[in-house]
C-alpha cells in the first residue's frame, strides 16, 4: 500500500506548534473547551444553540461520533470518537466558526476561547459509561437549574425527555439493551450509581494503537473498496445496482443498502458523501444508519455475515 495514504490517515496532528495530539480512527477523547480568561462566552440560550448548531453542522460533513456533551456558560464537556478527521482539525473548525460568530454580534476582536483545548484520551471499552455519567452530572455539582435534566445537556436525549438530539444516544443505550424502554431505565439507574475514577489512556497505549490500526487499514485497503463491496453484495443477494439505487420503500432493498453502508464504514472508510452517491440516499441517512439510529431487520445483519464469510 502507498505509504502516503497511510500517513494520511494515521498521522501526528500538530497545533500551535506545541507537541502534537496523537491520532488514529476510532480514538475515544474527552474534550474540554474554555473561554478565554475563564469568561462566560456561553452563558446565554443564544450562545449554547449557536454552539450545538455549528457541532451539528461539522458533525454531518466530518462524520465524528458525539456520545455526550454539556455545555456550561463558560466551558464545553464533549464525548467525540474521530474517524478519519484528527481531533484538532475537527475542534479548530468548530472553534474558529464560533469565535467569528460570536466576535461579530458583539463587534469585537480576538480571542473567544482559550488556545489550546484539553483532550484527554479515553478507553472506550471500559470507561465509556462512566465518562458519559461524568459530563451528563457536571450541571449537578455545579447547582444548576435542572439538576440532572440540565437543558443544555445529552442526558435529556438519553432519557426520552427530547428527541432527535446530536448526540448518539442509540450506540451507548444499546449496549445497555437492545430494548430502548429497558436501556433508558438501566441507563438511569446507573446514573444513580456512585461515580468511578476514570482512568485516561497514556501516551504509550495510544502509540501501540495506532500501530495497530496502521496494520489493519494496510489489510484492509488491499483487499476491498466500495464499488468491489457493491458489487458483491449485489450478486449474493440477487438484486442488481439499479435495484438499490431506485427509490423504494421495500425492506429488502431498504436492508441491502443499510448492510452495503455498514461493511463500508467498517471495511473501506467511505465517505458518506460517496456513499449518498453511489447508493442515492440522503446523507443525514447514512449517518443514521451507521450510528445505529436506523437499524432495518435481522437480514442486514445476515447480508453482512454473507459478505464477511466471502471476504476472509
Amino acid at each position: 500500500m502507498n505509504n502516503l495514504l497511510i500517513n494520511d490517515k494515521i498521522n501526528l496532528v500538530i497545533n500551535m506548534a506545541r507537541k502534537p495530539r496523537l491520532h488514529y480512527p476510532g480514538a475515544l477523547y474527552h474534550v474540554m473547551v474554555r473561554g478565554n480568561n475563564g469568561e462566560n462566552v456561553l452563558n446565554e440560550a443564544i450562545h449554547k444553540n449557536k454552539y450545538l448548531d455549528i457541532l451539528a453542522s461539522y458533525k454531518e460533513k466530518i462524520g465524528f461520533m458525539l456520545y455526550a456533551y454539556c455545555i456550561m456558560d463558560n466551558h464545553v464537556h464533549l464525548l467525540i470518537e474521530v474517524k478519519d478527521t484528527s481531533l484538532s482539525q475537527i475542534m479548530q473548525r468548530i472553534q474558529q466558526v464560533y469565535t467569528q460568530w460570536f466576535n461579530r454580534k458583539y463587534d469585537r476582536t480576538g480571542h473567544v476561547f482559550q488556545q489550546r483545548f484539553k483532550a484527554l484520551p479515553c478507553d472506550k471499552e471500559n470507561y465509556l459509561f462512566q465518562l458519559v455519567k461524568y459530563i451528563h452530572n457536571n450541571p449537578v455539582k455545579a447547582n444548576l437549574e435542572g439538576g440532572i435534566e440540565y437543558r443544555w445537556s445529552s442526558h435529556i436525549y438519553y432519557i426520552g425527555k427530547k428527541k432527535d438530539g446530536i448526540a448518539d444516544v442509540s450506540y451507548v443505550l444499546g449496549m445497555f439493551s437492545e430494548n430502548t424502554g429497558r436501556a433508558i431505565k438501566l441507563y438511569q439507574q446507573f446514573m444513580n450509581q456512585e461515580e468511578k475514577e476514570i482512568k485516561y489512556i497514556d501516551a504509550d497505549e495510544i502509540q501501540s494503537r495506532i500501530s495497530l490500526t496502521k496494520m489493519e487499514m494496510e489489510e484492509t485497503t488491499r483487499r476491498t473498496n466500495i464499488d468491489e463491496i457493491i458489487d458483491e453484495v449485489c450478486i449474493n443477494e440477487n438484486v442488481t445496482i439499479n435495484d438499490i439505487t431506485k427509490r423504494t420503500r421495500i425492506q429488502k432493498i431498504s436492508d441491502i443498502r443499510k448492510a452495503i453502508v455498514l461493511i463500508g464504514d467498517k471495511y473501506c472508510n467511505i465517505s458518506n458523501k460517496i456513499l449518498s452517491q453511489k447508493l442515492n440516499l440522503s446523507s443525514s441517512m447514512i449517518s443514521k444508519i451507521k450510528s445505529g439510529d436506523s437499524k432495518g431487520t435481522a437480514h442486514v445483519e445476515e447480508i453482512i455475515k454473507r459478505w464477511e464469510g466471502e471476504n476472509k
